[in-house]
């Protein structure tokens, strides 16, 4: 009984894709720009009953289309664009930007249970060590809450005089920054070395969600934390954390903590043409 009033439905389907087609030449001409109607449409010409019954079943119930979740995505990455865009001049890539945006709510829109605080902490590693390069987000009300300010970068990816971070890995002992989106997970005490001496801090610990470019952050050890060798002129090196001052990592950590993101970007051509959340859309 099911199969036959799916079966009763066909010619239905099959004049509602046909218009479809002609509402807009531009919108319905690519195989990737068709809806669930029309992919179901196409399946009927190709296969058997059974075959049609299950496609029709299977996009009503996966019922978006792709392309109005890019174009949601699209959307909000162009308001955010335009709130902060002004007020973000130094930037190592005109692209650094909207790929933190891109990425951010790309990630929020396939998985809103784990973004479940409205910042954006952001660090353009394309910059020096002795440029503030980092700023912290509210993408909700869509204005900045902190920056630029001073980040250290990981020591393992700092070999030019210019103090430029060239070199990212997702690898252990490298003590590189890795690239990519992260989110912000549980707060703890953290304690580090510098110039032979331990200090104490408030740390936020990450998962890198972009694939094998930042995966292993949280195994490696890679955290937000806060650090001595960053002053208000300079970022000493990391281990590979996004290391700030301590004052500043006590008041915004906190924010980002169970469920804020992380963005750290550099100019780097791999990352960039692979990054999941950056190719997402």
């Amino acid at each position: 009984m099911h199969s036959r009033k799916l079966l009763n439905l066909v010619p239905t389907v099959l004049a509602v894709a046909t218009a479809l087609l002609y509402m807009s030449s531009d919108a319905y001409s690519a195989a990737t720009r068709t809806g669930p109607v029309l992919r179901a449409a196409s399946v009927l010409v190709a296969n058997n009953s059974t075959t049609v019954s299950s496609a029709i079943d299977a996009s009503f119930r996966r019922g978006i289309n792709p392309d109005s979740h890019n174009e949601e995505v699209a959307a909000h990455t162009s308001d955010a664009l335009d709130a902060f865009g002004s007020n973000v001049r130094k930037l190592s890539h005109p692209d650094a930007l909207r790929d933190a945006f891109q990425s951010y709510f790309a990630f929020e829109s396939a998985h809103p249970d784990k973004v479940r605080k409205p910042y954006l902490y952001f660090v353009d590693y394309g910059l020096s060590n002795t440029t503030p390069r980092g700023y912290l987000f509210d993408m909700r009300a869509l204005k900045i809450v902190d920056g630029p300010f001073m980040v250290a970068a990981g020591r393992g990816s700092v070999s030019n005089s210019r103090n430029v971070p060239t070199r990212f890995s997702n690898s252990f002992g490298a003590a590189t920054t890795s690239l990519g989106l992260y989110v912000g997970q549980e707060l703890y005490k953290f304690t580090g070395h510098s110039g032979g001496r331990a200090y104490h801090s408030v740390g936020l610990r990450l998962a890198g969600v972009s694939g094998n470019f930042n995966d292993n952050a949280r195994a490696r050890g890679v955290v937000a934390h806060g650090a001595p060798y960053v002053t208000a002129t300079r970022a000493g090196r990391s281990e590979g954390c996004p290391a700030m001052a301590p004052a500043r990592a006590k008041e915004l950590l906190p924010k980002l903590a169970s469920g804020g993101m992380v963005f750290l970007f550099a100019p780097d051509t791999n990352w960039m043409a692979n990054d999941p959340w950056l190719t997402a859309g």
